[in-house]
């Protein structure tokens, strides 16, 4: 997908981490990038890296908006100056622990924001999306590898969000057949790119475990829970699916090459994961072997709402949408260590 297409794309969160090192791909692709991004868990900062990496040429390329997908009037004034020809939608919380603690946050936020976005592309006639979900919705899965057609549960309210805005989408898809709705169930999104520049800075205590490990690993943090030590897997640690960022973002890019070159799409899922499952004591292992240093580990009791062992099944993606995960566990933790070491403390210089 050439330049010659200049096609305008929407990314709501695109200063999150994954939003991020998605918009910078579609930079190189020859897309014109609009983010908008309400900054409650991102900062200006790393849209402002992105325009660095992107080199001036590119950057020109690349518009950044202040605003809330909660207000109609922030949207109406994006649809209304730019006519967008798809969105990659970001945008929502994701924390499990307080998603549990704060439901109705999530809900106002994941849900409300994403009906008054659908009400508004639909308005202006962009009825293209990629859609963040997340492996969240398969609950604890019954076998694994997970499949696209299993059926779908969620442990959490942070999962129901992702559950439920599936649910409307292709309700939204069913009733109005000029939609085309592409679904991404992300597995454990980890690493960063490769020159450091930009990476994962939750604000607060992390609650995954790569920006956790690496806080450690800078000294931000004296030590490393590791919540549940007593699973039935080969460590007794939890086994997760972690995929590398990059992976993801060009996941993102085969699902736009798709939704502008395929005429029978409706609303479809696919899994971004490398389908392979990587304990959480085999992740500490590979990182302090990046990293050259010792993590300290606290092994602590399993969290409520914390599956035993969850990978993803990827034959749909890499035959549907022609993408597969290129990088392993090493490259993940090289490229997290080189992002954590050059950014002890994320975008800030200093707390």
């Amino acid at each position: 997908m050439g330049s010659e297409f200049c096609k305008r794309i929407l990314v709501t969160g695109g200063a999150g981490f994954i939003g991020t090192h998605t918009v910078l791909q579609l930079l190189k692709d020859g897309f014109h990038v609009t983010v908008v991004d309400n900054l409650d868990n991102s900062v200006e900062e790393a849209v402002d890296r992105v325009r660095i990496l992107a080199g001036e040429d590119l950057s020109r390329n690349l518009v950044f908006s202040i605003g809330d997908l909660r207000n109609k009037s922030d949207l109406e004034k994006l649809f209304s100056e730019t006519r967008f020809e798809a969105v990659i939608h970001f945008a929502g919380l994701k924390a499990v622990g307080e998603s549990v603690a704060k439901p109705m946050r999530y809900f106002d936020n994941n849900l409300v924001g994403t009906l008054n976005l659908y009400e508004i592309m639909g308005k202006y006639g962009c009825k293209k999306m990629v859609f963040s979900s997340s492996a969240t919705v398969y609950g604890q899965p019954e076998k694994i590898p997970c499949v696209e057609d299993f059926d779908l549960k969620a442990m959490n309210p942070y999962g129901r969000t992702k559950l439920f805005l599936e649910e409307i989408a292709r309700d939204i898809q069913k009733a109005d057949p000029e939609w085309k709705i592409i679904l991404l169930r992300y597995f454990n999104p980890v690493g960063a790119h490769e020159s450091g520049q930009i990476g994962e800075d939750p604000k607060g205590i992390p609650n995954n475990l790569m920006p956790y490990i690496e806080r450690v690993a800078v000294g931000r943090l004296p030590e490393l829970n590791v919540y549940g030590h007593d699973y039935p897997t080969k460590d007794g640690s939890a086994v997760r699916d972690y995929i590398h960022v990059m992976d993801l973002a060009d996941g993102h890019l085969a699902a736009l090459r798709k939704l502008f070159t395929a005429d029978e799409i409706g609303c479809v899922a696919y899994n971004l994961g490398t389908g392979r499952g990587t304990s959480v004591l085999e992740m500490v292992a590979a990182f302090e072997k990046a990293a050259g240093k010792k993590i300290p580990v606290k092994l602590c009791d399993r969290r409520h709402g914390d599956a035993t062992a969850v990978y993803a099944s990827t034959e749909k993606a890499q035959k549907e949408l022609n993408w597969k995960a290129k990088y392993g566990i090493e490259e993940m933790c090289r490229d997290q260590w080189n992002w954590a070491s050059k950014n002890p403390y994320g975008y800030q210089s200093k707390p």
